[in-house]
């Protein structure tokens, strides 16, 4: 009788991913003159991870963007890159000279040669792509915050850091812009810093955040920190309260028109009112068809 014997284990050859720190900051300080605009501030940014910065105006944000980017210089503290780390960067606002022609394909290619080819490519990854030919001037907000996002994936980055993205972009761009930059984190497995003054929408679309005010406050997944006693002070109780936790979910998209396109085709209208929003969060929408609230979100608690 053959005797049974243990099948023959199979050797997993796969790389496992690369978890070092894209960035690793450690107890850094900037200073101006003699002001300090920075103080004992630690930040680590891993592959495939979302950290966003909050704090008020004046809190140092852009300053630790300029850091984390090797604009500005340190006077105590260290700030390693990983070695190969590509960076890309898209900036709170570009302000194109009105009387100087600049289409939107010559501004993807101003400091790099890239061929049309790539353009339209990373174009179309942000949805703006019927936007290569236009001019700068005439791009809305929320369309120039995607050229300049596509302009930055250009790069291949392993890091993605964004200040402010979405200044003068009205709500629903909002909500929209952070889907997408999720979805650029999920199949890029990119790094992603994000400054935002957009509490409430920025919560769902983020894994860690960083409450700054020259120093750092408190840090964590969004939860904690908006039940964290400095966040409160910082921003208030009703503000903790309302930030509580946004979702959204869609059963449509927009144009870059605002047009609401549903993203199945078949589905009848009546079905589509009823499926095109779900929230659950701190605000209403003054009775918006489509829209269904469950708010569920308590006061954040005090500190403990």
């Amino acid at each position: 009788m053959p005797s049974l014997s243990a099948p023959a284990r199979v050797r997993d050859n796969r790389a496992a991913p690369d978890t070092t720190p894209l960035v690793r900051l450690e107890n850094i300080g900037v200073r101006f003159g003699r002001k300090v605009a920075l103080e004992r501030v630690s930040l680590s940014i891993k592959p495939g991870e979302i950290v966003t910065i909050i704090g008020p105006n004046g809190a140092g944000k852009s300053t630790l963007v300029r850091t984390i980017l090797g604009l500005v210089r340190t006077f105590t503290g260290t700030v390693a890159t990983r070695p190969g780390a590509t960076i890309g960067y898209v900036p709170q606002r570009l302000v194109a000279d009105p009387v100087l022609p600049l289409t939107v394909s010559r501004l993807m290619s101003l400091t790099r040669r890239v061929d049309r080819r790539s353009i339209e490519a990373s174009l179309e990854e942000v949805g703006a792509g019927p936007l290569i030919d236009r001019q700068v001037q005439t791009l809305s907000g929320g369309e120039m915050q995607r050229v300049l996002l596509a302009r930055a994936l250009l790069r291949a980055p392993s890091l993605l850091v964004l200040d402010e993205p979405t200044q003068n972009v009205d709500f629903q761009g909002q909500a929209e812009l952070y889907e997408l930059i999720r979805r650029i984190r999920d199949e890029r497995g990119c790094g992603i810093v994000l400054v935002s003054h957009d509490l409430h929408v920025v919560m769902a679309a983020t894994d860690r955040v960083l409450c700054l005010n020259r120093h750092v406050c408190c840090a964590g997944t969004p939860e904690s920190v908006s039940e964290h006693p400095e966040y409160r002070a910082l921003f208030g109780p009703r503000a903790a309260a309302s930030m509580a936790v946004y979702r959204h979910a869609h059963a449509h998209r927009h144009t870059l028109d605002g047009e609401v396109v549903p993203l199945n085709p078949g589905t009848a209208p009546s079905d589509r009112r009823a499926r095109g929003h779900e929230h659950q969060d701190g605000h209403d929408h003054g009775g918006t068809p489509g829209h269904a609230h469950g708010c569920g979100c308590s006061p954040a608690k005090e500190g403990r």
